[in-house]
């Protein structure tokens, strides 16, 4: 019993600092203002304050608010925010556009994924190799728009553990969290699907025969397709 009550009262707080990161990104608390006070928090999610209190220590550590004794909790400057972190991430996709959101995303892609495949090609091994043309056959053989995305991002994170970089390790996450979402939406908008896998199949090519520039070049043009996807939505809003 006493587990069970443990683990209620750590899904309460990571669902209330779930809550009010959303609302902070979404902008309802803006940077400098002051959160409402635990007991408000507390009437307001019908919990405890020990709870409250909780949500808000997550927060701080993501750096998303300050508290201080006698002024309260509140919100740091964007600047301040730990955006790479797996919850803020998830957080800001829930609170914003999601067309705003991928195409945040694919921006991001186009500074860093040519550059990643051109290490790659000079840098993996041959078991990251082998990673990446595992994730290419399950794209290959899957039957669900699902199981082409789970595969399609775990191509681009065996691609990004090949360059071998310990630097590029926080854009993993964008990898992981980020990219499921996009692939979703181009997915199930790509009217062929076949031309995703022949343009992955070029990067993976490049990238086992060590042609750095080959590489960069192959990921350019899936970033280019990946464009055209994206820019269809927004054609069809404007007829």
């Amino acid at each position: 019993m006493a587990n069970a009550k443990t683990k209620t009262k750590s899904n309460l707080h990571v669902k209330f600092a779930r809550n009010i990161g959303e609302r902070i990104l979404l902008g309802e608390f803006a940077p400098g203002s002051l959160l409402p006070n635990e007991a408000a928090w507390g009437k307001a999610f019908g919990a405890s304050r020990t709870v409250v209190r909780e949500a808000l220590k997550t927060l701080m550590a993501k750096g998303l608010i300050e508290s201080r004794p006698k002024i309260g909790s509140r919100v740091l400057p964007r600047t301040m925010w730990s955006i790479l972190d797996r919850d803020v991430l998830e957080w800001h996709h829930a609170a914003v556009d999601r067309h705003a959101f991928i195409e945040s995303t694919q921006e991001v892609r186009r500074l860093v994924e040519p550059g990643v495949a051109l290490l790659a090609a000079h840098k993996r091994t041959p078991l990251q190799l082998a990673r990446m043309q595992n994730a290419l056959t399950a794209m290959k053989k899957a039957k669900t728009t699902a199981e082409t995305v789970e595969a399609d991002v775990e191509f681009h994170e065996a691609l990004m553990a090949a360059a071998n970089n310990e630097l590029l390790l926080p854009f993993g996450i964008i990898i992981e969290k980020a990219l499921g979402n996009l692939f979703d939406f181009t997915t199930t908008l790509h009217p062929n699907p076949k031309t995703a896998i022949r343009l992955h199949e070029r990067i993976l090519l490049a990238v086992a025969s060590s042609d750095g520039a080959g590489a960069s070049k192959a990921m350019q043009a899936l970033l280019n397709d990946t464009d055209e996807l994206i820019a269809k939505p927004v054609r069809k809003v404007k007829k």
